[in-house]
């Protein structure tokens, strides 16, 4: 209130051109500024892994670890039949046909460990393990029931240097 008119309109502008120009990558569904993001852009990264998480916040995370190179997949969410949540309403069928090109040889899941994130493992890895592709899950030094996001970067980092294949437990 204490600030000049001016200056909040300015402000207001700015963070209707964000809203505006933020939007889905058309191949993981990171925020992007254009149709692809500056991961899936980069040729420098593994286009064999793909590390799947459950949220754009997840994928920061393991970004700020510096132990990943590869590419990522955002679901937008995990099952939870009890908030209504199943597998139509997430971004499962764009990671079927990626894996489907032949380019990825690894998923990685990484995916916070609570009872919906090992629903959502078991779905994704029956449903990946017919087209051929290795599925594997991040090490659980993250505690069981705990959100990637609050994990220290160090223990998250050393989890996907020790990913181990998923057995479908």
């Amino acid at each position: 209130m204490k600030q000049d008119k001016s200056s909040t309109e300015q402000f207001t502008a700015a963070l209707v051109a964000m809203r505006e120009g933020i939007r889905d990558c058309r191949i993981c569904h990171n925020l992007a500024d254009s149709e692809v993001c500056h991961i899936c852009a980069d040729t420098r990264r593994d286009r064999s892994l793909v590390c799947v998480v459950e949220n754009i916040r997840d994928l920061m995370a393991i970004e700020d670890t510096g132990q990943y190179r590869g590419l990522y997949h955002v679901l937008g969410g995990i099952i939870s039949p009890i908030e209504g949540v199943g597998p139509g309403d997430l971004n499962i069928d764009s990671l079927a046909e990626r894996v489907q090109q032949g380019e990825i040889r690894e998923v990685i899941m990484a995916i916070s460990p609570t009872i919906e994130g090992e629903t959502t493992i078991f779905y994704l890895s029956k449903k990946l393990s017919p087209l051929g592709v290795q599925v594997s899950a991040i090490a659980r030094g993250v505690s069981f029931g705990g959100d990637l996001e609050y994990a220290d970067e160090l223990t998250l980092g050393r989890s996907i240097v020790a990913r181990v294949p998923y057995a479908g437990r």
